[in-house]
């Protein structure tokens, strides 16, 4: 299981990330983007048309599969199972937003511990950070984008500063760190 997360300036760096990735990705992919909780969400139309995986809103109760891109929908956590299945929650917000990048990091963590591997992109703020240090301590791999290539450094940023990422990676070069953690 792959969870790529982002806020500001994430739709970009989704896409080059999701557009790098083969059709046949041996993984389960789930994003989570800060998004505006009053409007209807666009995203997965906009990034499958990014990458040759499927891609769609995540609902309640969906099984994970490889090759496919399930995306948070605005104003829901998204949690996962250890059956790999997923849950929408309407719970508070955390760090002001639903989804929350640590919300779903620390379910996968707990579910999937060394199964699991985490991207931190570009975003504003600290979502993401415990998430990203809890799946590096279950054992999971966490890659997180450079300050550089980054659009706003805040959550890659603190997910570095929490000690909870394995590599610290340009842009362009997030997409083939993930095919290579998926064969190994």
């Amino acid at each position: 299981m792959v969870a790529i997360v982002a806020s500001a300036g994430g739709v970009h760096a989704l896409q080059v990330v999701l557009g790098g990735l083969p059709h046949d990705l041996d993984a389960a992919v789930l994003v989570v983007l800060h998004l505006a909780r009053q409007h209807r969400s666009l995203l997965p139309q906009i990034l499958g048309r990014a990458t040759s995986l499927e891609v769609r809103q995540a609902e309640e109760g969906d099984a994970l599969s490889p090759g496919a891109v399930l995306v948070a929908p605005p104003d829901a956590h998204v949690l996962v199972g250890d059956a790999g299945d997923l849950h929408l929650d309407d719970s508070e917000l955390v760090h002001h937003v639903r989804p929350s990048a640590d919300v779903l990091l620390l379910s996968l963590a707990r579910s999937h511990g060394p199964r699991c591997a985490a991207v931190v992109l570009t975003g504003t703020g600290i979502d993401g950070a415990a998430g990203a240090a809890a799946v590096r301590h279950a054992g999971g791999c966490v890659l997180a984008q450079d300050e550089a290539s980054s659009e706003y450094f805040g959550m890659p940023g603190a997910a570095i500063l929490a000690g909870g990422v394995d590599e610290v990676l340009p842009l362009d070069a997030i997409a083939s760190a993930v095919i290579e953690w998926t064969r190994r």
